[in-house]
């Protein structure tokens, strides 16, 4: 497998998106993190809670929510690359066919399946189509192209735009 397949990405979308994810996956993890801050404050010293299966459990939950915000960030700008998109409208719908195709049918199930609350899915629904519409049209904004002059021949087009059927 070649990595020149992937698409580039600059860098600093990539650390800023993840910074803008994971700012909002934060936002939606704050009740677990300020549950943890309490019991910490309340233990005896600070070794003994650092020692806790739950200070363990939270670090853990931390760092993987971070990589995974890098990760999502990284795809997105990838997406954003492939698919050639240039306007804050193209990367809106952009993202939000990325929210239907991965967090519409979660929600679905959640509501007729397993019958949670509307404000508990209303609740996670926006934190996803912040996490996706949102971080879509913030790396459009930021730019995702490692070159100044990507996808500006309009003979050749974006990757995904050659089309062998369409009359050149």
């Amino acid at each position: 497998m070649s990595l020149q397949y992937f698409p580039a990405v600059k860098p600093s979308a990539i650390a800023l998106g993840t910074i803008f994810n994971h700012a909002t996956e934060l936002a939606v993890m704050t009740p677990l993190f300020g549950q943890t801050y309490k019991r910490a404050k309340a233990s005896n010293s600070k070794e003994e809670f650092l020692k806790s299966q739950e200070a363990t459990s939270t670090a853990v939950a931390w760092g993987s929510a971070l990589v995974g915000s890098a990760l999502q960030s990284y795809g997105v700008g990838a997406l954003i690359n492939a698919t050639g998109t240039l306007s804050y409208k193209g990367s809106a719908y952009l993202g939000a066919l990325i929210f239907a195709a991965t967090s519409a049918p979660g929600f679905i199930n959640s509501l007729l399946v397993e019958k949670q609350t509307l404000e508990t899915i209303g609740v996670g629904a926006l934190a996803k189509l912040v996490e996706t519409v949102g971080l879509s049209v913030f790396l459009t904004w930021w730019g995702t192209r490692t070159g100044p002059f990507d996808y500006v021949n309009p003979n050749r087009g974006t990757p995904l735009s050659r089309n062998s059927f369409r009359a050149e």
